[in-house]
């Protein structure tokens, strides 16, 4: 049996457009389900209970909307980032810019010491990134 461990978002209220927005990004399959689907009635029904996003990149996570009366107990990206490495330079580039749109920069992507090129962002809903690009490997 295979296991994963993925990252599941919340937001308050703005998981549609945030999910959205990442799968313009980050490219993949999108699939919401909101509260009404699974019998609630009224003004929460709209929101989403669950949304999985996953690329063709094998990214995958997930994310749901505050329950009702939670909206503003968790801070969306304070205690994580997600991170995202690979080799694919263009590619990635592509994942930076279109994640810091609309988003701030905190380090820019750029070399390091190390050899790769990494930089960290959040993005307009306040999820922290870290974008890794490999670097050319020693011989």
């Amino acid at each position: 049996m295979a296991i994963a461990l993925n990252p599941y978002l919340n937001f308050p209220g703005t998981t549609r457009e945030a999910m959205t927005f990442y799968q313009s990004v980050l490219g993949g399959e999108l699939q919401i389900s909101t509260f009404g689907e699974f019998g609630a009635e009224g003004p929460e029904a709209n929101g989403v209970m669950h949304s999985h996003l996953e690329t063709e990149a094998g990214m995958t996570f997930m994310a749901s909307d505050m329950p009702p009366g939670q909206e503003d107990a968790h801070v969306v990206g304070t205690n994580m980032s997600m991170s995202i490495s690979g080799d694919d330079s263009e590619a990635m580039r592509r994942y930076w810019d279109g994640l810091a749109e609309g988003g701030t920069v905190q380090m820019p992507l750029e070399r390091q010491m190390w050899g790769d090129d990494f930089g960290m962002l959040v993005d307009k809903f306040g999820v922290a990134w870290m974008v890794n690009i490999a670097g050319e490997q020693q011989a």
